[in-house]
Parts: C-alpha cells; structure tokens; sequence
C-alpha cells in the first residue's frame, strides 16, 4: 500500500548514530512515560509498556524517519476521565477503537483533513490540557494525604481545599529539587539528560536522608513489575462499542493531530517529508496492539522526537533502538524505581504542562477579540471544566459557523451598468436608464447556503422591476451548493413566468457540472451559458422587447438603440 524508502541506504556509521540517538530519547522517554501513566490514573509500567511498543511499531510502520511515539501528556484529562466513569479495562478498549479509527483515517487518505482544524480549537484545548496537568500534579507536589482523583476540575480543586492541611513538607522540599535541577541544570551541562536527573538525584537523597516520609512508586503503586508483559485480548463488545466510541473518536482526533504536528516539525527541522496517511497507519496498528499489551493510547511526541533528531538520528532505527533501551532497562532496574517518590515527578509534569500550554499564542489569540478569540475561549473553558470530548466538539462547531459568517459576508452581487462607448462621461442615472429591460450582475464568493439568503434578496428586487434579461456574470464563483442551486432555480422558474431570460456568463467547470447535475441547466438552456460577459450582453439586448422600452419606444425604433451603439464592459 505505501512504499517505504525510510531504510534504504543506510551504513553502519548511520546505525551506530541511531543507536546513541535511540538511547538519548530512550533516557528522556522513561520518566515521562512514568509520570503520564501516574497521571492518566493507571500503573506507571503501563507507561513504559506504551513507550515500547510503541515507539518501536510506529517507527517501523510509520511514515516519519524521527517520530518517537509513546504516552504524551496531550491524552492525560481524556484516558483519566475514561479511567475514572468506565475503568482501566474500558480505556483498553478505547485506545483499541482509537486505533482502527486512525488505521481507517489513513487508509482512506484522511491525513491532511486533520490539518484544516482551526488553530483556535487546537491551542484552546492544549491550553486548557496543560492547565488539568499541572493543577493535578499541586496535590503529589505538596504531599497531600486523602485526596480522590474526580473527573472534574472543580471537584478536584476542591479536594484539594479540603486536605490542605495535610502538606508534608518533605515532599514540598524534593518536588523544589526537582525543579530546580530542571530549571538550571541545562544551563550548565546541556547534554546531560535532566529529567532523568531531576527524578533519580531527588530519589537519592530522599531514600538516604528521610526514607518512608513520603508517597513513592511503591507505596502508591505496590512498585513496577520486573517482566514482560503480558498478552490480553480487550473484552469488546457492541455495548462496549456504543459506550466508548464518542471517547475513541477523541482519542484518535487528538492521536492524530499531535503525530502529524510532530511529523510536521521534524520535516522542518531536516528538510525531509513525511507521509501523512501511512503515518496514521502506523499510529492506528500501535494503538491496535498496544492496549494488548495492557498499554494506553500513544500518539507522536514532538519534545521527543526533536531529541531524537538532536541526538543524531538518521532513520527509524533510533525509534527502535529507544524502544529496545527502554525494555531493557525496565527487565534491569525495574525494583529500584519503586523507590521514586510522586513528589519527584509532579515537577517533571508541571514543567511539561508549561511548555504544551502556548501560552504566547493563546494571548495572541485572544487579543484579537474576534470570532477566533470566542473559539479560544470557549474550547479552553469547555476542555477545563467539563471534558475534552465536549470541548473539540463546541469549538469545531462555533469555528464552523464563524467561517460561515465570515463567507457569507465576503460574498458580494454588484450591479454592473454597461458603458455606452460614445456617452462614457455621462452620469450613473442616465446611463443606467438607456436600457431598463437589461440588468447584469457580477456575483463574487461562494454561492454556498450562508450567501443564499443575500443572493435570493438582492435578484428579487431586480425581478420585480420587470426587465426581460438578466444576466449574471459568475467568473468569481468558486462553488455553489444545493441550496443555492434551489434558490437560482426558483428564481428562474419566477422569472421566466413573466416572461424573463436568464443568462449564465464565466461560470466555471464546477459550477456548470453542478447545475447539470441538478438539471438546472437544461431548465435555464445551454445556449443561455456564455464564457464572455460581452456576448451574453450582445445575445440579450438582441431578444429584449424594443417595443416596452420607454428609450426605443419613444423614438419609434424597432431593434435596440444601446444595441446599435454598441456596448463594453470592463472585465
């Protein structure tokens, strides 16, 4: 189905660079996968499961030489949300619907359809992402004791109101660590890879200094299990289907927009191109398998995937060698990490929110105080307080109807006076009374369902002043669809009852198979279509009723005096 030239010519110095390359990321890769399971409200080795499998599926299946798949922080308010109303095992399923969804997006060439979501929508639920984020992770950085996790923001917030009293100051003084060697240790040694440091050096030191003061891995969790995982079929069935399609759909959404996001961005940083729809493919059969595995839904991870290509990388191999690196090191080491304090990874998290939230752009965004500005708004608020599902469902909608406004009120129909060649001085109101049983008008934009209503209006006052011909002149119609057909329709059937011709002028291939689709075009006649505006005013001032003209009439003409004066229109 897809050809794939991402091996293809590689040495064995191009291995050796993917290799480094692939256990940078793999460093980088284990801790985030940790704290994104914790967060999402499962196991942290599910995290790391996801981080293996797939990252070495889509880079094999893939249609980017960088992406490095795994958990992201993007999916944490939807899997926790999925978690909390329908269980661990359900969220399996999900990411299992998710996946095929994604396989089918590719399939079907869907790739590039997901990039015409409006930046609005994107940055107010990234926004709004990133602030679930970071408010979760106040309770393990403060230590508090007796806190539920709830599916709301305000139940959570109120949570944490109510256990305040029970900050440990331990874990006030490691999550501060933490931070602080993520904020300055890069200043000073920029190719160590900080946040393993931030979550090991933290660890050391609680485990020698105050051991058993504070929540860890294991008191949490019961620790990481030092073995493969398991093979698990998810349990699907038609009710299971019907309940969780709407959050699979989200998933897939989301999935979708941040792997071709992060393909996008290691285009620009190699000059290399992605394939878009065998990308998603990709993303679909690793999130397929995935949840097999007991993992959660994984998605391209743009700060990983930038370390990968920083780190050297020069094929999929890296992808690999990361996903190896990191099974590896969970067979090796897994017991030690029982010993990881949450408050050493609620920093971890809070720095990550920091850096999704595009803070710049939704400021940006929002001083606009446009229609953009509402979209922002109210997917931002809508993604905080209720559910991401809700919130990209009302911010596509009122982005839709913004663009209709915006359509509609960029569609124009002018009326056109045609200049006789030997009276071009003379006024509006006299020219325009040479020739009242002709009246011509240019139509621009998109003669779509938001523009009908100001079409049908302003060709209905030019009716009820009884020329014989109209002329619409159509070059700058891109479209039309079935309403605005309906509407031309019947203003043609109306106008050729009182004995009107309507004639069609630079209408283009689109236009035309549409009105021949509809049969419009027959009902109008094809020798009513021209591609000049010049000849449909020459075949309409032929065919006008000299004897109703108060001009010709008068002077006791028989054919058309503009006509034999000739006419030009400017075009």
């Amino acid at each position: 189905m897809f050809k794939d030239e991402r091996f293809k010519g590689l040495s064995a110095n191009d291995l050796k660079r993917d290799l480094i390359a692939g256990v940078t990321v793999g460093i980088v890769a284990m801790p985030l996968g940790m704290a994104f399971a914790i967060a999402s409200g499962v196991n942290p080795e599910y995290g790391l499961y996801t981080t293996i499998i797939a990252g070495i599926l889509v880079a094999l299946l893939g249609g980017s030489r960088f992406q490095i798949a795994g958990p992201t922080g993007a999916f944490i308010p939807i899997l926790l949300a999925i978690v909390l109303q329908y269980g661990y095992e359900n969220l399996l399923i999900a990411g299992f619907l998710a996946g095929i969804m994604l396989m089918i997006m590719g399939v079907f060439k869907l790739g590039n359809l997901i990039t015409y979501i409006p930046r609005s929508v994107t940055i107010g639920f990234t926004s709004g992402i990133a602030v679930i984020i970071f408010s979760g992770q106040i309770g393990d950085f403060l230590g508090l004791e007796g806190l539920e996790k709830k599916e709301y923001f305000h139940e959570n917030m109120i949570q944490l109101f109510k256990n305040v009293s029970t900050i440990n100051g331990f874990s006030v003084l490691t999550a501060v660590m933490g931070i602080l060697i993520i904020v300055f240790l890069p200043k000073f040694f920029p190719r160590v890879p900080v946040l393993l440091v931030a979550l090991i050096l933290p660890t050391i030191i609680a485990v020698i200094f105050y051991p058993g003061k504070l929540a860890t891995i294991g008191t949490a969790f019961g620790g990481i299990s030092q073995s493969l995982p398991s093979f698990k079929f998810p349990a699907i069935t038609w009710d299971k289907i019907l309940m969780l399609w709407q959050p699979a759909f989200v998933i897939a959404m989301l999935g979708g927009i941040e792997s071709l996001l992060s393909a996008v961005v290691s285009d620009g940083m190699t000059g290399k191109r992605h394939n878009s729809n065998r990308e998603l493919v990709g993303q679909g059969i690793a999130n397929v398998v995935t949840p097999m595995f007991g993992g959660i839904p994984a998605t391209g991870a743009i700060a990983r995937t930038a370390t990968n290509i920083k780190s050297g990388a020069v094929s999929p191999f890296s992808g690999i060698f990361q996903g190896i690196f990191v099974l590896v090191t969970l067979l090796l080491f897994a017991p030690y990490a029982s010993n990881i304090p949450l408050a050493s990874m609620a920093p971890i998290l809070m720095i990550v929110a920091f850096n999704m939230s595009e803070y710049k752009s939704f400021w940006h965004i929002l001083r606009f105080k446009s229609s953009d500005s509402l979209v922002l708004a109210a997917t931002f608020l809508l993604t905080v307080f209720v559910n991401l599902t809700v919130a990209v469902q009302i911010g596509l909608l009122l982005a839709m109807v913004s663009f209709i406004k915006r359509m509609s009120e960029v569609f124009e129909i002018e009326k056109v006076i045609p200049a006789l060649a030997k009276d071009e001085n003379r006024e509006t109101s006299e020219i325009e009374s040479k020739c009242p049983q002709l009246a011509f008008y240019t139509v621009t934009g998109a003669l779509f369902f938001g523009a009908a209503d100001k079409f049908e209006t302003i060709i209905t006052r030019s009716i009820n002043k009884r020329p014989t011909v109209l002329i619409l002149k159509i070059r700058h119609v891109p479209m039309i669809d079935a309403t605005a057909e309906a509407n031309l329709g019947s203003l043609v059937k109306d106008f050729n009852k009182i004995g009107g011709t309507v004639l069609i002028a630079e209408a283009n291939e689109a236009v035309i198979k549409v009105l021949q689709t509809s049969g419009l075009y027959e009902t109008i006649g094809s020798e009513h279509f021209f591609n000049d505006s010049t000849d449909a005013i020459d075949y309409g001032l032929k065919i006008i009723n000299v004897k109703k003209c108060p001009i010709c009439s008068h002077s006791g003409r028989t054919t058309c005096k503009v006509f034999q004066e000739s006419t030009t229109l400017d075009k």
